[in-house]
């Protein structure tokens, strides 16, 4: 009998879409009232199943319908998409999705997800350019040099680095850009590629679970709440340096193990498949040229100019896919491909990551069968129900747990924000605690679950790692076991305080 496979990331998402079609089918569809704001005519609109109304934009708006949050923030565009209104929720007709939905959903969230997809095949074009020049290569080789004897630098370097982003901008998607770049470098240090996914993939979302100035995170919901973004920003400071230096030291546990066993891997299986996919560069003969400065010196641009982009001017997905179409071309240039080498090269390299643009669209699409079912705001309404009348130590631990089964159904942190800040947030001044530890443990409580959560980002990482999720669930569940914990005494001692 042949011993059975995992089964891939694709075959995960599809079965989990399955399941969600089928919970439509269970769960009662309902729906609360949204209100949003339009600039250009200065007025909300009310939005319900049956009407759209007009309302005048002014605080006594916002105080009929029990919104706790200043006019100013809807005006000054901190909030700038539709939130739920409190007390609104009602019970609808039911829109349970069959198996065409269910068939068609993979196709519809590739559409949705166009933005990111082509982000992703833009990336993989110039990586196609960039190995055919042996830059990768070279500098690989020199970088082994350099740290040889201090390669743990390497990951305290790429998860510090990253966890700040991940806590001042949101750095999350934009991270898939990274894994082609440095698992090279890991290998050639002598670690497993579980390293260099783990000091990214976990740098990101430790970054993000205790976001400080992170707009799509921390501001958000805490507009969303009606506090100052600044309110509880010592304490997720507090969080953010503790937890990184936990997931730093795990990390780092793991590779100095891989570094003096190799068979300890918990890929060794994979050892010779990873290495050759990715071209495990220790060649000594291969000399840094400056030609290969000056293209490594543009790629590493791309990368600088999209964080700049996206952190000071308001650029996304259309702009950050420009940035590495352009730097293809100038790579190819200084390069000197000849034309139909480049264009082979660069659809070559798109082709390869593919698959893990494939994965963000059937993950997408489990979104549209659940907004389509309308079952995430009844989800909501028996998660706020559920803490009634709890005591304020078992209530924001409670809301650690709802905030990352909620992340399941929506793994969108600013989308998860706007849904649920405003029907969440006066539930704590109802147990006498302030309303920033509720941002906290949205936040917690989605970045813990981030470490694993099939709907999110991990699956497509695994995909171009070529990792299966049950070796990242053996190797990061100790982790998340300890962050849980970790957390769940931080946010208890904090209702004390």
């Amino acid at each position: 009998m042949k011993k059975l496979k995992f089964p891939t990331a694709q075959t995960i998402l599809i079965i989990i879409a399955g399941l969600v079609a089928m919970l439509t089918w269970f769960v009662p569809s309902g729906k609360y009232d949204s209100l949003s704001y339009s600039k250009s005519e200065n007025t909300f609109t009310q939005t319900s199943l049956s009407k759209t109304t007009t309302l005048t934009a002014s605080q006594e708006t916002l105080d009929v319908l029990e919104i706790k949050i200043p006019l100013q923030k809807f005006t000054s565009g901190d909030i700038w998409k539709p939130i739920s209104i409190p007390n609104t929720y009602k019970q609808v007709e039911a829109k349970p999705q069959g198996i065409f939905a269910f068939i068609k959903s993979p196709i519809k969230g590739i559409i949705e997800g166009a933005d990111i997809i082509f982000l992703v095949l833009f990336i993989g074009g110039i990586i196609g350019v960039i190995n055919y020049t042996n830059a990768f290569d070279a500098g690989i080789a020199w970088l082994a040099k350099t740290l040889k004897g201090y390669e743990y630098v390497l990951i305290i370097l790429v998860t510090t680095l990253i966890a700040i982003g991940g806590t001042t901008f949101g750095l999350a998607e934009e991270t898939i850009a990274f894994y082609p770049i440095l698992i090279p470098i890991f290998l050639a240090a002598k670690y497993d590629a579980m390293v260099p996914l783990a000091s990214i993939y976990i740098g990101s979302s430790i970054g993000t679970m205790c976001s400080t100035t992170n707009p799509f995170s921390s501001i958000i919901a805490s507009d969303a709440a009606g506090i100052n973004w600044t309110t509880g920003i010592s304490g997720r400071f507090i969080m953010l340096g503790l937890g990184t230096l936990i997931c730093i030291l795990y990390i780092i546990r793991y590779a100095q193990r891989v570094k003096k066993d190799p068979a300890k891997s918990i890929i060794y299986d994979q050892k010779e498949e990873i290495e050759q996919h990715f071209g495990n560069a220790t060649n000594s003969d291969l000399t840094l040229t400056t030609r290969l400065r000056l293209i490594l010196f543009v790629f590493i641009s791309c990368f600088i100019v999209m964080i700049y982009g996206v952190s000071q001017m308001e650029w996304w997905f259309l702009e950050m896919t420009v940035v590495f179409f352009i730097g293809a071309i100038a790579i190819g240039i200084i390069g000197q491909i000849k034309e139909h080498i480049f264009v082979d090269l660069f659809v070559k390299g798109a082709g390869d990551l593919l698959g893990v643009a494939i994965i963000i669209g059937i993950a997408r699409g489990i979104t549209i069968l659940m907004n389509d079912g309308q079952i995430s705001d009844t989800i909501l309404f028996y998660a706020s129900n559920a803490t009634t009348g709890m005591h304020k130590g078992l209530f924001i631990n409670a809301m650690l747990y709802i905030y990352g089964g909620l992340s399941f159904f929506i793994p969108s942190s600013s989308g998860m924000a706007v849904l649920t800040m405003p029907i969440m947030s006066p539930l704590a001044d109802g147990v006498g605690i302030g309303r920033e530890l509720i941002v906290n443990a949205y936040q917690y409580g989605m970045g813990i679950f981030a470490f694993i959560n099939p709907t999110g980002l991990i699956l497509a990482s695994l995909a171009i790692v070529k990792v299966g999720y049950n070796k990242w669930l053996k190797f990061v569940m100790p982790l998340v076991i300890i962050l849980t914990l970790f957390t769940m005494a931080a946010l208890t001692i904090s209702v004390y305080l």
